[in-house]
């Protein structure tokens, strides 16, 4: 089976001209990490996957490891790899091979060089991993997942093309094994794991994405154990860290509670209903502000617009109105998240973008981390809470 014609168009879509992990994407044979994945069948519900199986169709299999989207490798904690043909299963996907120019622009904002000592956040697949070690060789690779399977399987799929980089079962939100020089996560956190800033060298660099946001915070060590740098200008979604195999159901399961009932204040909304999901920036804007919110929206048939919004605390909101008019809004419970949603978009329209991207970041030795641009502030801490100002 001839793969490298297909990671050859990869490479050149993925990777600039001139950049060095292009032959690295070009020479590193992904279909080897992703030998069976869930994909969602035509028509189904909602966070419902079937099994594919690579080899019984290398053409799909090739197609599928070679273009650039994200292959999910676990649901709800079940692997691809022990699905029976034909299985279905439904849930939140729990690992996944990343889509190849995400991880290539991870790598890229770690600023990685020949000679350092890197740490990669969630081998998933193990790819990253490869790539890794490919450029600097096996000696300089330390990668972390806290599900043992898929360390093994990792591990088991580098050696089959020769690489032979440390791969552990480790928590990365807990101790980290050893020092690094840069430290590039392929998983989401909140906020950043105070370990990650002990097991950074001096001026080392930690790149990652903040749980439930697009952003993608880089921030070099500092002198007092902390970390300082920007929310770069590209945007990212990662999967957040789990402790066990599944996550927790969060708050998505208050919307059956609230689905049609009054609220405690019934107003009159300023703006059209909008699908917040669809967005990026107003939902990592919500992140910050209302770290929790879940969100569901739907469309009628006679132009009919719903969205709903639930939190932890048992905040609630519901948005209805047609067409562009302005929708008749049901709030409930200690916060008023649909008030929180229309500060944000008028924070928008007056200022013609929101502040998140481009911010300068403080990191704490803690972990918590300050974000500044103009005269706007806000915090990204553990979740307990509203938080941000601005």
């Amino acid at each position: 089976m001839r793969w490298q014609p297909h990671a050859a168009r990869l490479a050149a879509a993925v990777t600039p001209r001139g950049s060095g992990w292009r032959e690295l994407v070009a020479t590193v044979p992904r279909h080897r990490f992703v030998p069976r994945w869930w994909d969602t069948p035509a028509g189904a519900k909602y966070q419902t996957w079937e099994v594919h199986d690579g080899a019984a169709d290398p053409e799909e299999w090739m197609s599928a490891a070679y273009t650039d989207q994200t292959l999910i490798t676990q649901v709800a904690g079940a692997h691809a790899d022990h699905g029976e043909p034909g299985r279905v299963v439904t849930g939140r996907p729990t690992s996944s091979s990343t889509l190849p120019s995400l991880v290539v622009q991870m790598l890229q904002h770690g600023d990685v060089y020949d000679g350092a000592d890197v740490l990669d956040v969630a081998t998933g697949s193990g790819y990253s991993a490869a790539l890794l070690a490919q450029r600097l060789g096996d000696n300089h690779v330390t990668s972390i997942d806290v599900d043992p399977y898929l360390v093994e399987a990792a591990a088991d799929r580098l050696d089959t093309i020769g690489a032979h980089p440390k791969v552990l079962t480790v928590d990365a939100t807990g101790p980290l094994p050893g020092e690094y020089d840069r430290i590039v996560s392929m998983v989401s956190v909140r906020p950043i794991p105070a370990s990650w800033l002990t097991a950074l060298r001096p001026a080392g660099r930690l790149v990652t994405v903040i749980a439930n946001t697009c952003l993608i915070v880089t921030a070099d060590k500092t002198d007092d154990g902390g970390a300082e740098g920007r929310v770069e200008w590209d945007r990212a979604m990662f999967m957040p860290t789990r402790s066990a195999g599944d996550y927790p159901p969060g708050a998505r399961g208050l919307f059956d509670d609230v689905w049609d009932i009054d609220g405690d204040d019934v107003t009159q909304g300023r703006y059209p209903v909008l699908n917040v999901a669809r967005n990026w920036s107003l939902p990592s804007m919500l992140e910050v502000l209302c770290p929790g919110i879940e969100h569901h929206y739907e469309q009628g048939d006679e132009g009919r617009h719903t969205a709903r919004m639930v939190h932890v605390d048992g905040s609630w909101a519901r948005a209805t109105a047609l067409g562009e008019d302005p929708p008749v809004v049901h709030q409930g419970g200690p916060q008023r998240l649909w008030d929180v949603l229309e500060g944000v978009r008028t924070y928008w329209l007056r200022h013609g973008e929101l502040p998140l991207h481009g911010a300068r970041v403080r990191v704490t030795p803690d972990g918590v981390i300050r974000l500044q641009r103009g005269t706007w502030r806000g915090t990204i801490g553990p979740i307990s809470g509203p938080e941000g100002t601005g």
